[in-house]
């Protein structure tokens, strides 16, 4: 990857998990990285991974044009990071629009922006649909920017494979919703790789979807957790009926175990469609869970690092 000497790139949601990433690999390059969010005092960790003056952090809310006009003026490029699970038409579908808008009148040479596999105006789900809306804003704004399109992401502060991980430390018996339903994982490591690659002129007006190597069920993922971490539950699969009524009747509710969003969003497999470019064509080896996962999901085993495991 080439380097980014001097150049000014602002990156929207820079202190997230996919983010941090992201950041350390442009300020590696020699990029001057103008990190921008909501919270911007929650990002201050990353100061450090820069040198002198190649950091500096501005609050925008993508929701808001104004604060993300004043974030990217003078930005050789721009790339926005920024989801949520809560207000997902205004921040992934109005909020895109804001940010691709601003990167063209701040006149950014380019914009990457992050989606996800499940785009789809047309989506029954939320998000997907959401998802869907923000893409067409930044293509009307921006026509040559590159999207993105990650499958579920996992690392060391990832909200998936951690959570089912604790789940598994927990209890005895694991209820298994849309036990075949399929996904692709992709290490966020790769993913901030592909980020930084799309800043590329290969990648001009471009859309991409990163998978990992491997495509594994709900039900194959839950089982890999519970061997890599010495576990034994019972796993117990949840019909489809039963998983669509919980979801419906009390997905609304604080710590519902899933909503009905996400359950309408369990209805498609999160995988790579066949022959849409990918990590390849960025130039990005695809990393294996199993290659990497270790290094921190052993805070999940009984014995921690001293855990005999039947594997090693």
């Amino acid at each position: 990857m080439r380097k980014f000497d001097g150049q000014l790139i602002t990156v929207l949601g820079g202190g997230g998990f996919l983010g941090r990433y992201v950041v350390q690999r442009l300020l590696a390059r020699g990029a001057r990285v103008r990190i921008a969010q909501r919270e911007p005092r929650a990002a201050t960790f990353l100061k450090p991974l820069g040198g002198l003056g190649q950091t500096q952090f501005v609050a925008a809310d993508v929701r808001d044009p104004a604060s993300v006009l004043r974030a990217v003026q003078g930005s050789d490029a721009v790339i926005n990071l920024a989801g949520a699970f809560d207000d997902m038409q205004a921040v992934q579908a109005d909020g895109a629009g804001h940010v691709a808008a601003a990167a063209k009148a701040a006149g950014a040479s380019s914009l990457v922006h992050v989606s996800a596999i499940g785009a789809d105006r047309a989506s029954a789900s939320v998000y997907g649909r959401s998802k869907g809306d923000g893409e067409a804003a930044v293509r009307a704004a921006f026509a040559d920017a590159a999207i993105l399109r990650p499958s579920i992401i996992f690392g060391r502060e990832d909200q998936f494979i951690n959570r089912f991980a604790a789940m598994i430390r927990m209890s005895p018996v694991v209820p298994v919703i849309a036990p075949g339903a399929k996904f692709q994982p992709a290490y966020v490591g790769d993913v901030a790789d592909a980020v930084v690659a799309a800043l590329e002129d290969k990648a001009v007006g471009k859309t991409f979807e990163i998978g990992g190597p491997q495509v594994l069920t709900m039900a194959e993922l839950l089982r890999w957790i519970a061997e890599a971490t010495g576990r034994k539950p019972l796993f117990v699969d949840v019909p489809d009926v039963a998983a669509s009524a919980l979801a419906t009747g009390f997905g609304w509710a604080p710590g519902a175990p899933i909503t009905k969003d996400q359950w309408l969003m369990l209805q498609h497999d999160n995988v790579v469609a066949e022959g849409a470019a990918g990590l390849t064509e960025l130039g990005v080896t695809a990393t294996s869970l199993a290659s990497v996962a270790d290094d921190w999901l052993v805070q999940y085993r009984r014995h921690g690092r001293f855990a005999q495991l039947a594997s090693h």
